[in-house]
């Protein structure tokens, strides 16, 4: 069966991405966005700090913007695939559950700073609101995202 759109083979490129079938492989493929993100998330985070004397306040907006990017990207390809809706469409629907999520996540962040300004680096309190953002992140994106078109 010869595969259009999306998911064909790109000339001299090779056979193109399959996102993941099951669940679990779902499940796993969104973990490793959610991985590469944090990664994403920390290094910006931490350039700012270091390298444009940003506050972890301030430094941490832009740090969740390339997060979302990355992780998009990353769960377009590989975790639910290309939702049938145009681009557009998808990244606004995903811009919106991001920005939910962020929020959340900024909100806890800056929870765990003030209640803790001695205690927890800024890195720990990323992981921490991440950790807390992911059930919601995971719904949101699968169901209002990459679900199915109606």
């Amino acid at each position: 069966m010869k595969q259009t759109g999306e998911h064909a083979d790109a000339p001299g490129r090779g056979p193109a991405v399959q996102p993941a079938r099951t669940r679990l492989g779902r499940l796993f493929s969104f973990a490793f966005a959610g991985g590469a993100g944090f990664i994403v998330d920390l290094a910006v985070l931490r350039g700012l700090i270091e390298l444009a004397g940003l506050g972890p306040f301030a430094a941490r907006i832009p740090a969740i913007g390339a997060a979302m990017l990355t992780t998009w990207l990353i769960n377009r390809t590989f975790t639910f695939g290309a939702s049938g809706r145009t681009v557009g469409n998808e990244a606004a629907r995903y811009v919106t559950v991001a920005i939910i999520g962020a929020v959340l996540n900024y909100l806890i962040y800056s929870a765990v700073l003030l209640a803790t300004p001695d205690w927890f680096l800024p890195e720990m309190a990323t992981f921490v609101a991440v950790a807390c953002v992911t059930v919601f992140s995971y719904l949101g994106y699968s169901r209002f995202v990459f679900g199915v078109k109606g």
